[in-house]
Formats: C-alpha cells, sequence, structure tokens
C-alpha cells in the first residue's frame, strides 16, 4: 500500500471485481408449475446439479433455488432402471425423462443428445443406486 514517504513509488490499484464463490453451486431460477426436491438431481438454466432445497412453483410463479454443482462423487437413485451402470460408465442426463442414464442417445452423425454427466465409481446395486463423479459443467453437443 503506498503511503506518504514511501522509498520505492507504487500506485494503488482498487480492484473492481472480486471472487465471489468457489463454484462449488449456483443459483438457479425454477420455472412456472414446476416441482423441485432437495437432493434430486436437476438440470435448471444450464447447470446439472443437486437442489439444496425444495421449492413448488404454480402458475406465472418463478423460484430461486441454489444446486450443488461441485465436481465431486455423488450417491444417487435416480437413474434408468434398464441401465446396467457398470463401474467406469460414462453417464448422461435424460431431460425427458429426468434421470440419469448410459445411453447418449446419438443422432445419426453419432453426437450424443443426452447431456455427458460423468462416470460411474460403484456399479449399480440391488436398490438401484450408483455412486459416480459429477463432471465438469459441460454441454452437450449441439
Amino acid at each position: 500500500m503506498a503511503y506518504t514517504g514511501q522509498p520505492v513509488p507504487s500506485t494503488v490499484y482498487n480492484a473492481a471485481r472480486a471472487k465471489i464463490s468457489d463454484g462449488k453451486s449456483v443459483k438457479v431460477t425454477v420455472p412456472e408449475n414446476t416441482t423441485i426436491e432437495a437432493g434430486k438431481l436437476y438440470l435448471l438454466d444450464g447447470f446439472l446439479g443437486f437442489a439444496m432445497q425444495s421449492v413448488t412453483t404454480g402458475a406465472g410463479q418463478t423460484a430461486q433455488i441454489t444446486l450443488n454443482i461441485e465436481q465431486a462423487e455423488y450417491e444417487t437413485d435416480q437413474i434408468t432402471v434398464a441401465d446396467a451402470f457398470n463401474k467406469g460408465d460414462k453417464i448422461y442426463w435424460d431431460a425427458v425423462n429426468k434421470l440419469l442414464t448410459t445411453n447418449p442417445n446419438n443422432d445419426a452423425s453419432g453426437n450424443p443428445q443426452n447431456r455427458p454427466v460423468g462416470r460411474v465409481t460403484a456399479a449399480k446395486d440391488a436398490n438401484n443406486v450408483i455412486w459416480f463423479i459429477l463432471g465438469p459443467q459441460v454441454q452437450a453437443h449441439a
């Protein structure tokens, strides 16, 4: 910090921007006529993550919630039961059924239509539960 009589000239710059968070969560908008349950996986405002609170919106209403988007290992039963979900499998978000799947649902060009999510770290068990690593917040091919 500069002060009067400082032996070396210096300039003080006041930063106009500062760190907001560690990027482990993000506030998103819940659209009208939507029910969100805390602890479930959702795709909102382009972010895929676990809802930190529950909310229900009606006609003409929106709400704001926090999604946990931290790249970490998670446990869920929000999966397509018919899929094997073996350790190491790539997993995708099926926006139609709002479930995780191992099916990329490739189009005629081979591009996945389901959003990439991460990889299975513990295979599906008898209760249809998996553990998985949530990958970086990337978009599927458009």
